[in-house]
């Protein structure tokens, strides 16, 4: 096989990768914001209200991302402390990106804003990216 092409073939897995371990975190955060009330809020986003397209639209930006972490972290993913650490890092940047800033502007809302459902939001956002990297670490230590 060509450099070239073990190259988009590692690519490729660590995306997937990404994907399965985005949904693992999405899941996981998706059950906390329905508890909080909060996925009529992320339906807004496709001019719904609905709990249910807010777990559908939840569900598919968290693969979209965890495509990202997967990218990203998947050359280390086979390691726990850095994986654990970069999703951490992951998350929080994902809070200031996400929910500080391209949701509320999304929805015509200040942006940066600083109250109760954005501490929430960051406790969300952190546990997607450790259940993201766990996920990601278990993937990547299974022999295929």
């Amino acid at each position: 096989m060509s450099t070239i092409a073990h190259a988009r073939s590692h690519a490729l897995t660590h995306a997937w990768r990404g994907v399965v371990a985005g949904l693992a975190g999405g899941a996981v955060f998706g059950i906390l914001m329905a508890t909080a009330g909060m996925l009529p809020m992320v339906a807004m986003l496709v001019g719904s209200q609905s709990p249910a397209v807010g777990a559908v639209v939840h569900l598919a930006i968290s693969a979209a991302i965890g495509l990202g972490f997967g990218v990203l972290a998947g050359a280390f993913a086979d390691r726990l402390l850095p994986v654990l650490a970069a999703g951490l890092a992951y998350g929080l940047a994902w809070w200031v990106l996400g929910g500080l800033v391209l949701m509320p502007a999304a929805l015509g809302m200040p942006l940066f804003p600083m109250d109760q459902a954005a501490m929430m939001s960051l406790m969300g956002h952190l546990v997607y990216g450790l259940v993201a990297a766990l996920v990601l670490y278990a993937l990547s230590r299974r022999e295929v």
